[in-house]
């Protein structure tokens, strides 16, 4: 299976995504994820990607991209894949295709959390209390939503067009909320 797991930040992408994949037995592919790691390294990328990080910003197209491509061509995502963190824009959905289309397969669902604005700020609010994330302040984290509501929610219509788009409420226990992603996938 191959799917995509979508919310505004603070949703619990990260959270279910490790329960998710496991559960479809494929690999777990998260950008923010490379891009911290790449961050803590002080690679070239994790240089460039910080800036845009610290800003609220996403990382330009052309990294992400790049990135991505080369992940999905590694063998344990050949099968099955859950990307958590790709695509944010328009122009990424259109360049995933291709990338699936070249390596001949298609996405199967997109799982999309659905959390109450207010509780998302809370919740990135408590999380920067706890893992000291420097890009977890509370005005990067209301312009990271304004940048999620104008460039990223778009993508939900076109997944919903295509018949494959799953919302999922993530409001509640992670166990409750794992359950509810379990019931709306695709048999």
């Amino acid at each position: 299976m191959r799917l995509i797991i979508m919310g505004p930040p603070g949703a619990g992408k990260g959270t279910q995504a490790t329960a998710l994949a496991a559960r479809i037995n494929g690999a777990h592919i998260s950008t923010g994820d490379i891009f911290r790691a790449n961050v803590a390294e002080e690679t070239e990328l994790g240089t460039l990607a910080k800036q845009y990080m610290d800003a609220g910003e996403y990382v330009p197209d052309e990294v992400t991209n790049a990135m991505v491509k080369d992940r999905l061509s590694q063998p344990d995502a050949l099968t099955a894949f859950l990307l958590d963190g790709y695509p944010r824009t328009l122009d990424q959905v259109h360049t995933l295709d291709a990338m699936l289309a070249d390596l001949g397969s298609q996405l199967d669902g997109v799982v999309a959390l659905t959390v109450d604005s207010e509780e998302l700020i809370a919740r990135l609010l408590k999380r920067a209390q706890t893992s000291g994330r420097t890009d977890d302040t509370e005005d990067v984290i209301r312009h990271r939503q304004e940048v999620y509501v104008s460039e990223t929610a778009p993508l939900l219509d076109v997944y919903r067009e295509r018949g494959i788009l799953f919302e999922v409420d993530g409001m509640g226990s992670i166990e409750d909320i794992e359950a509810r992603v379990a019931a709306a996938l695709p048999a």
